[in-house]
């Protein structure tokens, strides 16, 4: 893959622009009792997280959250570079949680915790991020009494999970897997460069990794690799997973977007979806996919297929969605 060199620090530098500048009971698997609005635009995460620094959206982290029959697994999402656990899901979490979901988000890979740094995570160790998933998805399966969660995953949250799956002691705890703007194909890019110059500064500095050495569950990764080879080593995908990769051909972050399009091995249950395939309308691009009805369409129906919902065909501007 290419990613345009730039291209994810504009977006980050944008975010932060943004955020500086603009400085329930728990029920069993219960939709709210008053529908939370639903704003198909980037942008509304943005908002959310102006209004309640380093707050959780309305209908996400409820631990006292118990799934339905009708939707078992809680729905566990999962940011990119730059992103967090507002920011990043303004739309798909109310749609979720309308839905019925137990929706949980956390923010991980923050270089501070002191905001509004401590709202733009997916900028740490690459490791150390998919521990922090690994100790927030233990949370929620403690929390909610589920046994598996189901994830969605927006660009570099589209591989962290896979080492946690593989690596952490993830393997048999996810259901479905859905990637919103992937990168199976790809070589290391930015993100595994900036990883490793902070694992260097932290260990100049004399601060420990996250991420134990040993730890029950977990399997060491070859020592031939480094994160971006252990993700995709023989493939990305496990048995007993359904996969969907959501792609689309106006990404200008990975480029060519096709590298998001990654078939299964013999064993392996996968779709790949590009958004623009019976539908010219839809400009998403590596932002916007996540932000609008369409996408929110085929996100929940990769999450409950034997109930689709309809997938309109409209038109979905770059950058916001709206």
């Amino acid at each position: 893959m290419r990613v345009r060199r730039g291209a994810r620090w504009v977006a980050l530098g944008m975010a932060l622009a943004a955020i500086v500048g603009l400085a329930g009971a728990g029920a069993a698997g219960a939709r709210p009792s008053t529908p939370l609005p639903v704003s198909y635009s980037f942008l509304a995460g943005i908002d959310a997280e102006l209004r309640h620094p380093g707050g959780s959206l309305p209908g996400t982290n409820d631990f006292r959250c118990r799934p339905s029959p009708a939707h078992p697994r809680p729905v566990v999402l999962v940011h990119g570079s730059g992103g967090g656990r507002q920011t990043n899901w303004g739309t798909l979490a109310p749609v979720l949680a309308n839905a019925g979901y137990c929706v949980f988000a956390p923010t991980y890979g923050a270089l501070s915790p002191v905001w509004p740094l401590s709202a733009l995570g997916g900028l740490g160790v690459k490791e150390d991020g998919a521990w922090q998933l690994k100790t927030f998805v233990d949370r929620v399966l403690a929390g909610t009494g589920a046994s598996q969660v189901d994830i969605v995953g927006h660009s570099l949250g589209t591989e962290i999970p896979t080492y946690w799956m593989k690596y952490l002691g993830g393997r048999g705890l996810v259901g479905n897997y859905v990637s919103l703007a992937p990168y199976w194909r790809q070589g290391p890019d930015e993100d595994d460069t900036r990883s490793e110059l902070v694992a260097l500064v932290q260990r100049r500095l004399g601060i420990p990794p996250l991420t134990p050495s040993q730890c029950a569950g977990c399997t060491a990764r070859p020592s031939d690799t480094d994160f971006n080879q252990a993700v995709r080593r023989g493939t990305p995908y496990l048995p007993g997973v359904r996969y969907t990769n959501i792609t689309t051909r106006d990404d200008e972050i990975v480029t060519p977007y096709r590298n998001g399009l990654l078939p299964g091995p013999p064993g392996t249950d996968v779709v790949n979806i590009v958004v623009q395939q019976g539908c010219p309308l839809d400009h998403s691009d590596h932002l916007s996919i996540v932000a609008n009805r369409r996408s929110a369409g085929f996100v929940l129906n990769a999450l409950d297929p034997a109930h689709p919902h309809p997938v309109p065909c409209v038109a979905v501007p770059p950058y916001t969605g709206a």
